[in-house]
């Protein structure tokens, strides 16, 4: 397997390209097959407990009971979990908190968010690109021996592969924090295997080791802003000293107690279950599409597809109704690159069509 080191990657891409998200592509009218977010009712079990918090605004946010619930869940010491609002936070705290990384390495394509706060906290970040041709799967080889802070994703976003845990276990090194960033890691299902197949949420043996959660995706709570890292406890003290006294709000504080209770972690992996039916049918219908490829292995609430002419193709699709997300803002994609989520398979079924259509009429 092959892939490049981009040595003068803190010149790329513009930080503007770097915070472009999904969201920037929906507008009012359009179905939104851009962000990647499941938009189902909120069951009573997390709704109550949310709106239960409301009435208690009055005091400051006590983090005590859903860091216990969150640790309880991955089998983890309370010292060894920091919530924070949104995972995306948790990127600014570790560029923040580790300034004195001398060689951080970002592995590309994926999630922009964690080169765009190293950046902004001053780092010099250097780029890891896998490649299409290997079906964007990590190679732990292709890291530079020397980095000692390295970020992840798994399953990674926008390429939705999911690498297997051993790959990623075997970045760690002694001295170096390996973050790997599972937001998306609830939406993964094999059959026969209990839990998240591939994570290392509950791996405590691993040096240096941070995973990054999230609790936007499935249970559609981007605007509530909830997130943790797990990873060994001295590390996170670190990593807590760069964050906001009462980071996170109190409802959001009673959403993260009730997504790791086990009728929560239950209903997730249902969903998964689902998910995966639904993703192999976009899979189906969009591997018979002349000219589309679709990337690597698709594990996640999403899939890339490349396609000549995308960047047109995606500006065609918003006039006859359909929002996807651009691929070009992710390093080591392109123009030719687009994004798109999973949805039902009615949605993906006339979303198909249409895309069918509008590569029709470029010929």
């Amino acid at each position: 397997m092959t892939s490049s080191v981009d040595l003068s990657a803190h010149a790329g891409a513009a930080a503007a390209d770097l915070h472009h998200h999904g969201d920037a592509e929906v507008a009012p009218g359009l179905v939104d097959l851009a962000v990647n977010v499941r938009r189902q009712p909120m069951p009573e079990w997390l709704a109550g407990p949310i709106q239960a918090a409301l009435t208690e605004l009055a005091a400051y946010p006590d983090d005590t009971a859903a860091t216990a619930a969150v640790a309880a869940r991955h089998g983890r010491d309370p010292a060894e979990v920091l919530l924070t609002a949104g995972a995306a936070q948790a990127f600014v705290l570790i560029a923040q908190a580790l300034r004195d990384a001398r060689r951080p390495v970002v592995v590309h394509p994926q999630f922009t968010e964690p080169e765009a706060a190293l950046r902004q906290a001053g780092h010099r970040v250097e780029r890891v690109l896998l490649r299409e041709a290997d079906g964007f799967r990590l190679d732990p080889a292709l890291v530079p021996a020397d980095a000692d802070l390295v970020f992840v994703g798994n399953p990674t976003n926008p390429t939705s592969v999911l690498h297997p845990a051993a790959d990623v276990a075997a970045l760690v090194r002694p001295g170096r924090v390996l973050v790997v960033d599972e937001a998306f890691a609830d939406t993964t299902y094999r059959p026969g295997v209990g839990g998240e197949p591939e994570s290392l949420a509950g791996r405590r043996d691993l040096p240096g080791l941070v995973v990054l959660r999230s609790l936007t995706k499935t249970w559609g709570l981007a605007g509530l802003r909830i997130g943790y890292a797990l990873g060994p406890a001295e590390l996170l003290a670190r990593l807590a000293t760069a964050q906001p006294l009462w980071a996170v709000s109190t409802p959001a504080l009673a959403a993260a107690s009730a997504c790791a209770s086990p009728v929560a972690v239950a209903a997730e992996r249902r969903i998964a279950a689902e998910l995966a039916a639904e993703r192999d049918h976009l899979v189906e219908r969009l591997t018979g599409v002349p000219d589309v490829t679709v990337a690597g292995r698709p594990a996640s609430a999403f899939v890339a597809v490349r396609l000549p002419g995308a960047d047109q193709v995606r500006l065609e699709l918003r006039k006859r109704g359909y929002a996807v997300r651009r691929g070009d803002t992710f390093p080591g994609l392109g123009a030719d690159w687009l994004r798109i989520a999973v949805r039902d398979t009615a949605t993906t079924d006339a979303f198909v069509a249409t895309l069918t259509d509008v590569l029709k009429e470029r010929q």
